[in-house]
């Protein structure tokens, strides 16, 4: 969720990224990684965005990622490869706090070969440069501030200004998600007014998605259900015809077994001679 939002973000809002990370307003336009594809590349995390002279590559990462430095030589090469005459600058950006070596890693080095990348924590980041741009509203609670709750508040008054609807409501749901990363839901819900926020785009998808989520999971536990159900009855069929009836007691234990168990009954039925037998398979399953 954090990473495909920090993806929204960099591909709707380039100019206030490319201001922050090249250190000036270029106009840069979205890349699509199949160009500089050979192999698979995870355009899932990859943000590739270009203008006539360069290209900018930007990698947020909520936990730090060991093949991050080789990634970082393998997509330089790729877009030399592709488009030779662009200068490239890579970024990764880390959202959260970490102890880990990795996330001090800037190059990546083997024998005879040395390819060096950025790297920004966003958590040592000064909070004023990110309220001052509309795109980069979102991170702000995540950058070197003593008070998250009180820089998301800020976040909220500049957010409230925002005279396009659209962008209003794709900025506050994009701070709302990423300061999950930091805050409680109940601050995060306080602050930041759900009426906009649930106008944006990113907020449509993502719903969108959890319930076709939702629905998958809801087809798949009824299938299991159902199953579960059939082989039950089965069972007590097979029960009821051999010893003509199966005490409630049993019956209740029998509907809390899981498929797997009511399978490994059904097998063990066939040498069962009495429901002591049952009694005694229950007690050890």
């Amino acid at each position: 969720m954090f990473d495909p939002t920090c993806k929204f973000l960099a591909e709707n809002f380039p100019t206030d990224f490319a201001t922050w990370l090249l250190g000036a307003p270029i106009a840069l336009t979205k890349l699509s990684p199949t160009e500089l594809s050979l192999e698979p590349i995870r355009a899932d995390s990859l943000i590739l965005l270009a203008s006539d002279p360069i290209v900018l590559q930007i990698e947020f990462q909520t936990e730090p990622d060991a093949t991050m430095a080789f990634r970082m030589a393998d997509y330089r090469l790729r877009v030399y490869r592709r488009f030779p005459q662009k200068q490239m600058q890579q970024v990764v950006i880390y959202l959260t706090p970490s102890r880990s070596d990795l996330v001090y890693q800037t190059a990546f080095e083997i024998p005879g070969t040395r390819h060096e990348f950025e790297v920004i924590r966003l958590w040592e980041q000064p909070t004023q440069a990110f309220l001052e741009s509309t795109g980069l509203l979102p991170l702000a609670v995540l950058t070197q501030t003593s008070d998250p709750s009180q820089t998301l508040r800020q976040v909220a008054s500049r957010i409230d200004a925002i005279s396009d609807r659209q962008v209003q409501s794709n900025v506050a749901a994009s701070a709302g998600i990423l300061a999950g990363l930091t805050l409680e839901k109940d601050v995060i819900n306080q602050v930041l007014r759900r009426e906009i926020v649930e106008q944006s785009v990113i907020y449509q998808e993502w719903r969108e998605e959890f319930l076709q989520e939702g629905r998958q999971e809801g087809r798949q536990e009824g299938r299991q259900e159902g199953r579960q159900e059939g082989e039950r009855s089965l069972i007590l069929r097979q029960l009821t015809r051999r010893f003509r009836a199966v005490p409630e007691d049993l019956s209740t234990r029998l509907a809390a077994l899981s498929i797997e168990q009511l399978e490994a009954l059904g097998e063990a039925l066939l040498d069962f001679s009495s429901l002591s037998d049952l009694t005694q398979w229950l007690e050890q399953a």
